[in-house]
């Protein structure tokens, strides 16, 4: 625990350290910065020296608070999660300072960096607590952190919204946390977790709870509709935080949960992968009819905490009918699923945030045209789709290579159930349909802001980003192939994080067939590194035959038209609109078409929208109803102390009626 809480106190110094110097605003960055990237070096040098080990480490100090001692602790199962936390809160720091430069105010700059050091700090707090009551202190402190984040630009009215929107999803999932953590300290009387039992009539209520709570900062559908308002509106090295690495602690508490409740009935395995499949499937629907570029962005996470969630359930279910290949390479697929996304993700947000600081916009039919004035941000960018898209050489195949071989391998089982068939149907079905959804999508994305001819001025005099943000995408982009050409080392290094869920009567068979994981990720790490030689080799022998030789240079065929212009181009909306149409029944989308008419028609109109539909149709509704009744029980609010004072005491006279009796 040392380097870890050497890096914890060096972020957290570095954050009122950059509060204080907010009337200068360029140290209050240098040293925000500064101490960022060595809090978060430290931090990981820390985690993984754990990792590899495999030995937890705890600490523990006297309080004087009930229900257990503070506590904090590292295992596997924290460092798997410690691991990208570190790595893209300190590519992100490299990258805000040179971003808050050109969009925050100066008298702001200190506060945002506050704000940044105290989220990394309480994000490695949450994975590192071992206490129940720690744990929510922690959690609702990186809930507020990533709150005013999120408000950064708090004049702009959906910014504002945005932020309540966070808030009340943030707190609704914090109060169930709370039921959890008393229902799984009552029978001990303590809120420690090495304390906790789990009584077996309560293990389905407790992982419910667990579920929901956990899962609404993760971002499972259908409590998933903060994600697409709170990330484009957050400053792009947050949303890269945001969404690689702060939405992974819902999966690290139901992970943790998980180790608390003991043997898994198949019914949480089949929820689990219900969820990630309605996830993953609707996720990326919502993403390909999106024209905004992080609000895209933000959609596809919730696809990606789909495909975790898959992965989760299926080796859930490998436990539950003891198929150690099944168990193991399913809870594997989820935890390299978590780096990777945190990796990919982190890059494409902060080409997002890159491309809107170039061309001053994020609309994506607005955008066109930007690989020539651009090249570094949309190289970037593209190893970041083609790893969010799960194409090979890149990190984002690796995983779902590991989910869809552990779903292959309880199939294969001589006592496989009909019911396996079907879970061989709906992960294996619902990962190919996701994955074809995302190349589609991320054609559009890439195509529309990066190809083309410019479809606006901004775009048309747009800019690369300085060599900061440049450094950082490329960290990023590298990071995505290193992790991809490693692979055979993932499943070893991630084997006793996995192990750490599994019950010990089983551990034995699970760590045995984890191992034989690194066979089938080797062969694919071999293919990786023969494909990209086969590459340079091929780039080096054409490079050779045309040296010398005159190469004519023209524009691409134009159709036929003698003064084609921008406006004939494919739209982003245009480009996905056949699949919109064909999946209308999930999305609905919103068609506001106004034809031209007449004989010499002027103008027309055509514009589409597609709203969530679960904030739409279930939480607007519901919240409009809270709003109705607590409009009609104002009279309460007299604006009299006297008053107030009576209604705690009655609420107190009640609560102690209701102990005593």
């Amino acid at each position: 625990m040392g380097l870890f809480g050497v890096g914890l106190m060096v972020l957290i110094g570095g954050g009122f350290l950059s509060l204080g110097l907010s009337k200068t605003p360029k140290t209050a960055a240098a040293v925000a910065c500064f101490t960022a990237v060595g809090g978060s070096l430290l931090v990981l040098v820390g985690g993984l020296a754990v990792l590899c080990s495999g030995s937890p480490v705890e600490v523990r100090f006297a309080w004087h608070v009930p229900f257990g001692s503070c506590s904090f602790g590292l295992d596997p199962l924290s460092c798997v999660f410690v691991l990208p936390i570190a790595a893209v809160v300190a590519v992100a720091a490299v990258y805000g300072r040179e971003y808050l430069e050109h969009s925050c105010r100066p008298s702001m700059i200190g506060v945002s960096w506050f704000f940044f050091n105290l989220l990394a700090a309480t994000m490695l707090l949450v994975v590192a607590a071992r206490n129940g009551l720690l744990f929510l202190v922690c959690w609702e402190a990186m809930s507020l952190a990533s709150f005013f984040l999120v408000m950064s630009d708090y004049e702009r009215e959906e910014v504002r919204r945005a932020g309540w929107i966070y808030l009340a999803a943030t707190h609704l999932g914090t109060s169930l946390l709370l039921v959890l953590f008393l229902l799984l300290g009552r029978k001990s009387g303590s809120l420690d977790f090495d304390q906790f039992s789990s009584e077996p009539a309560l293990a389905g209520t407790l992982f419910v709870l667990a579920l929901v709570g956990f899962g609404t900062k993760a971002g499972f559908i259908p409590v998933h509709v903060w994600l697409p308002e709170a990330h484009p509106a957050a400053p792009s090295h947050v949303s890269a935080v945001m969404s690689g690495v702060m939405i992974k602690t819902g999966i690290y508490g139901l992970l943790r949960t998980l180790t608390f409740l003991g043997q898994p009935p198949a019914w949480w395995g089949w929820t689990l992968v219900g969820i990630g499949a309605a996830s993953g499937i609707l996720g990326i629907l919502f993403a390909l009819s999106q024209r905004d570029l992080k609000r895209l962005l933000a959609y596809s996470s919730v696809e990606n905490i789909g495909i975790i969630a898959l992965g989760l359930g299926t080796g859930l279910l490998g436990i539950t009918h003891r198929v150690p290949a099944m168990a193991a390479l399913g809870l594997l697929g989820a935890l390299v699923h978590v780096l990777n996304h945190a990796l990919f993700k982190g890059l494409l947000f902060l080409g997002a945030g890159a491309v809107q600081h170039g061309a001053a916009t994020r609309e994506l039919d607005r955008l066109g045209g930007l690989l020539k004035r651009m090249p570094v941000t949309g190289a970037t960018f593209l190893v970041g789709a083609c790893a969010v898209c799960g194409l090979p050489p890149l990190n984002g195949f690796l995983s779902e290579l590991l989910i869809y071989l552990g779903v292959l391998a309880g199939v294969a089982e001589q006592r496989a159930a009909v019911s396996w068939a079907m879970l061989c149907v709906l992960v294996i079905g619902t990962l190919a349909l996701v994955g074809g959804f995302a190349a589609v999508c991320f054609t559009k994305a890439f195509g529309a802001v990066f190809l083309g001819e410019p479809r606006s001025d901004a775009s048309r005099h747009a800019h690369e980003v300085g060599p900061a943000m440049r450094y950082s995408l490329v960290t990023l982009a590298a990071a995505c192939v290193l992790v991809a050409l490693s692979a055979p080392l993932w499943p070893l290094v991630f084997r006793s994080a996995a192990l750490t869920i599994v019950p010990a009567t089983f551990r034995a068979e699970t760590a045995a067939a984890a191992g034989r994981a690194t066979v089938p990720l080797a062969a694919a790490a071999a293919a990786f590194l023969a494909f990209l030689a086969a590459s340079g080799v091929l780039a080096a022998v054409r490079k050779r035959l045309l040296a010398g030789r005159r190469i004519d240079r023209g524009p691409t065929w134009d159709c036929g038209y003698a003064a084609p212009t921008a406006r004939m181009q494919y739209t982003a909306s245009s480009y996905t609109g056949p699949l919109v149409v064909l999946f209308r029944m999930f999305v609905r989308p919103r068609v506001d078409l106004r034809p031209p008419e007449g004989l010499f028609p002027i103008r027309g109109r055509y514009a589409s929208q597609v709203p969530d539909l679960f904030r739409e149709y279930f939480f607007g509704p519901v919240f409009a109803g809270i709003a109705w009744v607590a409009s009609r029980l104002r009279w309460l609010q007299q604006g009299r102390i006297q008053l107030y004072v009576l209604y705690i005491a009655l609420t107190v006279l009640v609560l102690l009626v209701w102990k005593l009796g």
